[in-house]
């Protein structure tokens, strides 16, 4: 009976450990939302020169491995990514502005917002 207790005993702690690292590993990342623009050819002051970029697919490689978030209706992400530097890049063979890697801070969600050219002049 009591080699029974010690094994469940082992198995809990190894279990809780297990979970432990898991949460740890989900503590940091990137948030944000991705903009498209111009929406139209000419910008007035009373309508918006960009519009949230809706269900883009947004991909940040690292060592060769990729990692895909996924825009929401208003144009947010949010991924966990391991700390570091990636390379970002928008799905679909669209221009994006601006720089093209992102330092994803130790122990928290760093916020990076992207925009999308959208050609229009």
């Amino acid at each position: 009976m009591r080699a029974l207790v010690a094994a469940f005993s082992t198995l809990a702690i190894v279990a809780t450990l297990a979970l432990a690292s898991a949460g740890a590993a989900a503590t940091s990342g990137l948030r944000g939302t991705v903009m498209r623009g111009p929406v139209t050819p000419v910008c007035a002051a009373e309508s918006p020169c960009d519009a949230p970029a809706k269900h883009v697919a947004v991909i940040f490689m690292r060592n060769g491995i990729s990692h895909t978030a996924t825009t929401d209706a208003n144009g947010h992400y949010r991924i966990a990514l391991a700390p570091g530097t990636y390379v970002v890049r928008i799905a679909a063979g669209r221009s994006m502005n601006g720089s093209k890697t992102v330092l994803v801070p130790v122990g928290r969600y760093g916020v990076r917002n992207f925009s999308i050219d959208t050609g229009i002049r």
